[in-house]
């Protein structure tokens, strides 16, 4: 959703004003990211004690992540973005700078790499003051970098300082699953009430701080202290409702299995999609009333359902998932 809105955004040269509707869209999805580092360190916190040791652990969660993410850079720096964004396969392979959607898996190796260390402190990362301190570092962070002024080192360690809060706020969710449904339980419309105020206010301020400054970084950019407060809400909200049993099902565990791929493979389809529909489509009903509500989601589906396909064939019919994701 981030990605074919940002499409509709450019070619409506950053007007927001004249596509309130698209820019929402946009504002209310960029928990993604954060949500990514969450869900990692959930998971790699409640399997850890699985592998036999150290070398164990790296050689299954790489092989898992950098292996397609090496296989999917090499694709577009040759294939869609010619020469990457830094001409140099090494550097763009080392900065996620291959395709924009690749910028902070660099990061995720880094939080892997870590891990083992995080999860040998656990006891000091979890204790209350130690949690606390470092989620108002992060909001410090956070703030300073989306208000006052941008942090300059490359984007591994950038989005390392301004993300890894989630990824320890992930790792201390593992040990208490059940009080996080207790809680979201008995609050569930409250933190519903509190995810609808969020996103509406994340909107507001992507859109007035763009107009303050005209930095399309101010709707671009996730890592604000809100969106970390707008992720962790949601993230209690989604663990309830897809922790019931009429989401354990084939069919959700199929697009679960199909979701990295398509992570991957989406953006080349949003390209092509763009280059010889979108665009004209844009043209034809992007300028009126009625087409500005409609163009997004049916390039968000026409995207999502093509890349889905994409996935399902690559899986199920050539079996590259090892090498693909």
């Amino acid at each position: 959703m981030i990605h074919t809105t940002t499409k509709t955004l450019e070619a409506a040269g950053f007007q927001l004003n004249g596509f309130l509707w698209t820019l929402f869209l946009n504002q209310i999805s960029r928990f993604a990211v954060p949500m990514f580092f969450l869900i990692s360190g959930f998971v790699l916190e409640l399997n850890y004690d699985s592998h036999p040791g150290f070398f164990s652990y790296l050689k299954r969660r790489f092989s898992r992540i950098f292996v397609p993410y090496l296989v999917w850079s090499a694709f577009y720096f040759l294939f869609i973005y010619t020469g990457g964004s830094s001409g140099n396969f090494l550097i763009d392979l080392l900065t996620g700078g291959a395709s924009y959607q690749l910028y902070f898996i660099p990061t995720l190796c880094i939080f892997y790499l870590i891990f083992p260390l995080l999860h040998r402190f656990y006891n000091i990362l979890s204790n209350k003051l130690v949690l606390a301190f470092l989620i108002l570092a992060q909001f410090g962070l956070m703030s300073f970098d989306y208000y006052i002024k941008e942090f300059t080192y490359p984007d591994p360690v950038r989005v390392a300082i301004l993300g890894y809060s989630f990824f320890i706020i992930g790792m201390v969710s593992a040990h208490y699953k059940d009080q996080i449904i207790d809680f979201a339980v008995k609050a569930k419309n409250y933190l519903i009430g509190s995810v609808g105020v969020l996103g509406l206010y994340i909107f507001m301020q992507g859109r007035n701080v763009y107009y303050n400054t005209y930095d399309i970084k101010a709707f671009y950019s996730q890592w604000r202290p809100d969106i970390l407060v707008y992720t962790i809400c949601l993230g209690i909200i989604l663990f309830y409702f897809f922790g019931k049993k009429r989401f354990q099902s084939p069919f959700f565990e199929k697009l679960s299995e199909l979701s990295f791929f398509v992570f991957f493979v989406h953006v080349a389809v949003l390209e092509y999609i763009w280059k010889y529909v979108g665009n004209t489509l844009f043209n034809l009903i992007g300028g009126n009333f009625f087409g500005k509500f409609v163009f997004d989601p049916i390039l968000f589906i026409f995207t999502s359902s093509i890349s889905l396909l994409i996935a399902y064939i690559a899986h199920r019919l050539l079996r590259l998932s090892k090498l693909t994701g």
